[in-house]
């Protein structure tokens, strides 16, 4: 017997035919979908197959249901932390794979940071700059958790900064990175303390709008993180 293909069920098949509407512009953001009952007969399928491929689209933050009069199934409006979700999945998965290591990370890191950096100082908001300043940490804390959440959240802010979307949703899967033990023993004393300094002198030059020296106090601390991790 020669390969077979087996057929997806229906209600995937549905949910591809929706997905794809939505992603090439289609269905717009905020746009309602056509009521359960329309989309059974146009399709042919049953109602509970039509509510399985909208639960499908839910789970992927595609759409959003809501009950009552004015209720029904809409088009999702893009939100970068969830849309970083199936990111973040891959990019721990290969992080955790023998092809990938710190250095790769690293590399991806400056490649984003860097821009960013310069982009945030030129565009950042009051607003973003009093969230950037809120996340600076101490550094006299002794857990390392805490100290990397601190440091996440720090980027991302400073990412969001940025203006653009893309630059906050390509780069929060970085900072889900997971450290072996090796590298967490490894660090040296007053590491922390150095990651704080970077962090305000960073934060200095992006409160004086100042992008050319944060780019360069940005390419300064990944220098010092690749000094130490190498």
């Amino acid at each position: 017997m020669t390969g077979s293909t087996v057929r997806p069920p229906a209600y995937q098949l549905l949910a591809d035919e929706l997905r794809a509407d939505i992603t090439s512009g289609r269905l717009q953001p905020g746009e309602r979908l056509p009521p359960e009952p329309e989309l059974c007969v146009k399709t042919g399928v049953s109602r509970s197959t039509v509510r399985e491929a909208l639960r499908l689209l839910a789970s992927q933050h595609l759409i959003v249901t809501t009950r009552g009069v004015t209720g029904g199934s809409f088009v999702a409006h893009p939100d970068a932390e969830q849309l970083a979700e199936g990111l973040t999945m891959g990019f721990t998965l290969l992080s955790n794979s023998d092809g990938v290591g710190m250095a790769d990370l690293l590399e991806l890191r400056r490649a984003l940071e860097v821009p960013a950096a310069g982009l945030a100082a030129m565009r950042r908001d009051d607003e973003q700059l009093v969230e950037i300043r809120g996340a600076l940490f101490d550094p006299a804390v002794d857990d390392f958790d805490t100290m990397m959440s601190a440091h996440a959240e720090f980027h991302m802010a400073v990412a969001k900064a940025t203006q653009n979307p893309l630059f906050e949703l390509v780069a929060r899967p970085l900072y889900h990175a997971k450290f072996g033990e090796e590298v967490t023993e490894s660090l040296p004393g007053g590491y922390w303390r150095q990651i704080d300094a970077d962090h305000r002198l960073l934060l200095d030059c992006l409160a004086m709008r100042d992008a050319e020296s944060a780019t360069r106090a940005a390419t300064a601390h990944l220098d010092y993180i690749s000094a130490v991790l190498d």
